[in-house]
């Protein structure tokens, strides 16, 4: 894993803000996060990009038909509890292993979790495309991030 930091002029960036698009398009990003920070006209953006070594992932062209999902329209306010857990899990995982977030599991596979009552590594894996892999490196950190979803029923 390794970093890249810089910042960005809050006013008349645009240079700055060229030169990271070229960077993030160039490099297999894991995590992004930036800060403010306000010191008025000389204001600027903080920027720490965590990337994995290799050729960046390929990205979906926004004009691939699929539709976006939002799944707090369709889950139950506690359901969407527990994929918003299972999200953050998700995550934590990529991150750890440099891997793209649909890699450990998809937002489809997320919801599935959170809908159904799943509670074994047998149930888990029944999901499409949930395979022996999935569940030997995750199942248990997702099966985790379900439970506390039952100590609150």
């Amino acid at each position: 894993m390794k970093y890249h930091f810089t910042s960005i002029p809050a006013v008349g960036g645009e240079a700055a803000q060229a030169e990271l698009n070229r960077f993030l398009a160039a490099h297999r990003v894991v995590h992004v996060e930036h800060t403010l920070v306000p010191d008025g006209s000389a204001s600027f953006w903080a920027v720490c990009v965590r990337y994995a070594e290799g050729a960046p992932a390929a990205t979906v062209p926004a004009a691939s038909g699929r539709k976006q999902v939002d799944y707090k329209e369709i889950l139950s306010e506690a359901q969407f509890k527990v994929y918003s857990r299972l999200r953050d899990v998700r995550r934590t995982l990529a991150d750890r292993e440099g891997t793209p977030l649909y890699s450990v599991f998809t937002n489809e596979q997320l919801a599935a979790i959170a809908e159904k009552p799943i509670r074994t590594l047998d149930e888990l894996g029944a999901l499409p495309g949930v395979g022996a892999g999935r569940l030997e490196k995750y199942g248990a950190a997702i099966l985790a991030a379900v439970e506390p979803a039952d100590a609150s029923s």
